[in-house]
């Protein structure tokens, strides 16, 4: 058992017994096994769950503590409101909140698992190519196929206790949900299998159920982005910069950088945060490059020459809402609200985790997965649903 699994806590460091560093950072190495994990709520221990009809008719329960801050809830949407209103007028705002597809509706999902502490974000990258033509669609070298895959899932995690980004790989080997096929009607028990799939089989509804049920951690807010929305912010506010210390090249996601500082602009970041073949860690790896890249879009997209500038801010919240799908109960306000604890958990205000490991390259049925590690894994998605420091 390697030193970085015997140290409780520390989800952040270590060595990778396979070589290179993906980029100018080193991947947690390998740390045991997938979910549910033990101690966690299971759909099968009566009582750890609620559904049904909520206090706010079929929304499902609500967190008390929330009632108790409304008042800080309603002075952050004035200072939400009055941003707005400087930067484009009462009219923009309008138009933002109705552009808003809020077609996830959480409260109707069954067998949850119970609300924690602090606001929970599922933030989705998906391979959707809608907006996309078919000359974009060969440019980006997205493919073809049709419906909606995720290219990464982070979990976003904010209270009293801090930020935390907490990174879940497409390839988890962890355990789905019994659901019933949305095109055939046709249920399923629960079995293993990639947390992707979750995803493929049915869609953001049972990504969330998998999530929770894996993780024992309650998502509040669902917020999921196609390929076209992601170009379109990364070029509304002027490409992102970013330092390579070696070239990055990838054939299948079109990733052609040299080392070195450099700009991107959408389609080469595009092709950045998709690539994995050359990273030592395959998908951790990619997963610690898409965060390495949302905390330089964050700095960017946050200096007062983007925010005071109408030509860059209204374009790109344009092309953010494009593309974007949220949960029924987000508004304007929780948009912002996401977006800040982004910029603190990548802006060194709070912390960028990925889940540890047991082996990151687990031989099933379904090809090579990542297997999560039992103790850490638990121990940190306690701290989460608890609004601790994780390791603290």
């Amino acid at each position: 058992m390697s030193d970085w699994t015997d140290r409780p806590g520390d989800y952040r460091t270590g060595q990778d017994p396979r070589g290179a560093p993906p980029l100018s950072f080193r991947v947690p190495p390998p740390s045991t096994r997938t979910a549910p994990l033990p101690g966690m709520p299971s759909p099968a221990a009566p009582g750890r769950y609620d559904s049904g009809p909520g206090p706010r008719g079929g929304r499902g329960s609500r967190n008390p503590r929330r009632r108790a801050g409304r008042g800080r809830r309603y002075l952050r949407n004035a200072a939400v409101l009055s941003s707005v209103l400087v930067l484009g007028g009462a009219g923009t705002y309008v138009w933002a909140d109705t552009r808003l597809n809020q077609d996830v509706d959480l409260g109707a999902l069954g067998a949850r698992v119970p609300a924690g502490e602090g606001t929970n974000y599922l933030v989705v990258g998906s391979d959707s190519r809608e907006g996309l033509s078919e000359q974009d669609r060969k440019d980006l070298r997205t493919g073809s196929a049709e419906g909606r895959r995720t290219d990464s899932v982070i979990l976003l995690h904010t209270g009293a206790g801090g930020t935390t980004m907490l990174s879940l790989p497409r390839d988890s080997w962890v355990t789905l949900p019994p659901y019933v096929d949305p095109d055939t009607g046709r249920s399923y028990r629960a079995a293993p299998d990639k947390l992707n799939a979750a995803f493929s089989l049915g869609g953001p509804d049972l990504l969330v159920r998998t999530v929770e049920r894996n993780t024992g951690v309650r998502i509040d807010h669902y917020a999921e982005i196609g390929f076209a929305g992601f170009v379109g912010v990364v070029d509304a506010v002027g490409g992102v910069d970013l330092c390579l210390d070696r070239p990055v090249r990838d054939k299948d996601s079109g990733a052609d950088l040299p080392a070195g500082c450099q700009t991107l602009d959408g389609a080469e970041a595009l092709a950045f945060v998709r690539q994995r073949k050359q990273e030592a860690q395959g998908d951790l790896g990619r997963t610690r490059n898409q965060q390495r890249f949302l905390a330089a879009l964050a700095r960017k997209a946050a200096t007062p020459s983007t925010l005071a500038d109408p030509s860059k801010s209204l374009p790109t919240l344009r092309a953010g809402l494009d593309t974007l799908i949220v949960d029924d109960g987000t508004e304007l306000p929780d948009l912002m609200g996401l977006f800040e604890a982004m910029r603190k958990a990548t802006g060194g205000g709070g912390r960028q985790l990925n889940v540890p490991v047991a082996d990151p390259d687990l031989r099933t049925p379904k090809g090579s997965a990542v297997k999560w590690d039992e103790r850490r894994a638990r121990a940190l998605f306690g701290a989460l649903r608890e609004d601790r420091p994780p390791g603290g």
